[in-house]
């Protein structure tokens, strides 16, 4: 074990001095910010934002089975997002049917929605359905007559930030190709799998992408919140038989960065920044939450970035390339030495081998120790700037956990590659399953309900500004403008669904049974304003016309076993169905 202690610690050396290198371009860039700043150095205010012209934004969301999930995000994003000239398509397969009918619930409701449905059968790849959505916009421009000027890609459990397309808007002005930050969602500290992904994007997105341009690096793609210049996808067509995005690449969004890096064409990240309402400008989502999953996406990820990228385009034009492309791939090595370094430290304390080490040997094992204990500290420092220094304090167990996940991810993606490549079988795609966010996510992007009845064109900005200013300050906006028949009682409900992230009732009173409805003791049912209206596997659905609060959940589970499933309903139906069942 000795004889492997030099060798294993000049490697680890040499890793942790390249990210010594990024560490020290971060913080002189910060330096810089603070001692030399410059108009430009500062992210645009909130006048830029409104006062940049609005450019047609398309957003591509490609799907396999994510039936589960759609309706809720399309539900929640088309509610969240401050921005009025963009529509979205959702892709889907023809041996898909559950996927097509979500996504038709949905298109059905609101205008700026469409399905894109492949030629074929699924699943192919990522990359493949994102073609052939990009080839419905294409037919809906021919019928509207209006071109898109940017497009965007998302994934099926993506929460969209409100103000991620104005960031887009008014950097695709300058930029051909945006990429905004993706961060995790706050997960509790136990939650290991999924706190790595918390870690490692807040370190990843709050360091490494800012600084890859810094270095002479390109932006690559992040799959989600990915921004493209509509004459850049063009361009992209017309080199590569019109396969924007290459079918036959696992990770179809560092392939696009790298392309699009050596056309020559213009890359930007939008630093992370906190916004008006305190939350990171930031696409959120659930990743992977155990340890066949992870495996399954870190797998692809290698795959994909270290060895396929390799293949196709060697080691890059100039000395910036060169070191960025190291650095995507030094994982290869660096996962596989870094568990063994855990084994032989793990090793040398219950053997008592530190206190038999040469003393040059010795030396070097402290330097190195030094490195990774700045390599913490630096990753404590940008998961607590995102998640507080309480989940910060997780990061040391979190990061063995993470050495064993990503060690095993590059060997099985070793493993892979190497038999797909000895059979001449291409690599097959490693699909992510999805989950999207409780309602208490949803809940911190939410707009006002006043926007919302605006976006969703129920009442124009102008009758809401005068509406805000005339009504009295106890009377809540939409009770203000039903009053004046400014809008109907149906209309403000539809927009408080989307608000709250809860769906509508759909009840009519023949097709409720009376023991359904009277499945909550009266007096509960009366207080609360609840109605039980449907009972399917272990869950009970309530039509209510208030939010419904911790209080009412805490109170109403206590009088059944049933997971108790809220829905909005207007005061004027809800109060019908109850004269007529209660």
């Amino acid at each position: 074990m000795l004889r492997m202690l030099a060798p294993l610690a000049l490697a680890i050396l040499i890793s942790g001095l390249d990210d010594l290198t990024i560490d020290v371009a971060w913080l002189a860039d910060w330096l810089k910010r603070k001692l030399w700043p410059r108009a430009d150095m500062f992210p645009p205010g909130a006048r830029q934002l409104d006062s940049a012209p609005r450019r047609r934004i398309a957003i591509l969301v490609p799907l396999w089975r994510e039936h589960e999930v759609i309706a809720r995000m399309l539900e929640h994003n088309v509610a969240a997002i401050r921005y009025s000239e963009y529509h979205i398509f959702a892709g889907a397969y023809p041996n898909d049917g559950r996927t097509q009918a979500a996504i038709g619930e949905i298109a059905a409701r609101y205008a700026h929605v469409h399905m894109a449905l492949c030629p074929h059968n699924g699943p192919t790849s990522k990359a493949d359905c994102l073609n052939w959505i990009f080839q419905h916009v294409l037919l809906d421009e021919e019928r509207r007559g209006e071109r898109f000027d940017v497009i965007v890609t998302h994934d099926a459990e993506d929460l969209i930030h409100p103000d991620e397309l104005r960031w887009i808007n008014l950097y695709s002005a300058r930029y051909d190709f945006v990429q905004t930050p993706v961060l995790a969602l706050e997960t509790p500290m136990a939650a290991l799998t999924h706190g790595i992904y918390c870690d490692e994007f807040a370190e990843y997105h709050t360091r490494d992408m800012v600084v890859r341009p810094l270095l002479g690096g390109f932006v690559p793609g992040a799959g989600v919140g990915t921004g493209y210049r509509r004459d850049v996808l063009e361009r992209l067509a017309a080199e590569s038989s019109n396969r924007v995005f290459e079918p036959s690449a696992l990770t179809e969004d560092y392939e696009n960065g790298l392309k699009i890096f050596r056309m020559g064409c213009s890359q930007a990240f939008v630093p992370p920044m906190r916004s008006g309402d305190g939350t990171f400008l930031a696409t959120r989502e659930y990743f992977p939450q155990g340890w066949r999953a992870a495996l399954r996406q870190r797998t692809r990820w290698v795959m994909g970035i270290a060895l396929q990228s390799w293949e196709a385009h060697g080691w890059g034009r100039d000395i910036g390339e060169i070191y960025w492309m190291w650095r995507d791939r030094k994982g290869l090595i660096a996962n596989p030495l870094g568990l063994a370094a855990n084994v032989v430290f793990v090793y040398g304390l219950a053997t008592g081998m530190w206190m038999r080490i040469p003393p040059l040997a010795s030396r070097l094992v402290w330097v190195t120790f030094g490195l990774q204990m700045l390599r913490l500290a630096v990753r404590m420092g940008c998961v607590g700037r995102v998640y507080g220094v309480r989940f910060a304090l997780g990061v040391p167990v979190r990061a063995v956990y993470a050495n064993a996940l990503n060690s095993a991810a590059t060997i099985q993606a070793v493993g892979r590659y190497v038999m797909a490549r000895a059979r001449g079988l291409p690599l097959g795609w490693l699909k992510t399953d999805h989950q999207f966010p409780s309602r208490a996510a949803l809940l911190e992007q939410k707009r006002k309900l006043g926007e919302i009845l605006v976006s969703s064109g129920y009442v124009s900005a102008a009758d809401l500004k005068m509406a805000l200013e005339a009504k009295p300050a106890h009377m809540r906006i939409g009770e203000y403008l039903v009053g004046r028949g400014m809008v109907s009682e149906r209309a403000v409900y539809e927009s408080l669904s989307l608000q709250q992230g809860l769906p509508m009732a759909r009840a009519r009173e023949e097709e409720i049974p009376v023991w359904i409805a009277r499945a909550l003791p009266g007096d509960a049912a009366r207080r609360w304003r609840v109605l039980p209206f449907r009972v399917e596997q272990g869950s009970m659905c309530v039509a209510t016309p208030e939010v419904p609060s911790a209080d009412m959940s805490a109170a109403l589970g206590e009088l059944t076993a049933l997971e108790i499933r809220f829905h909005l309903i207007a005061p004027a139906e809800f109060e019908k169905l109850t004269d007529a069942l209660l």
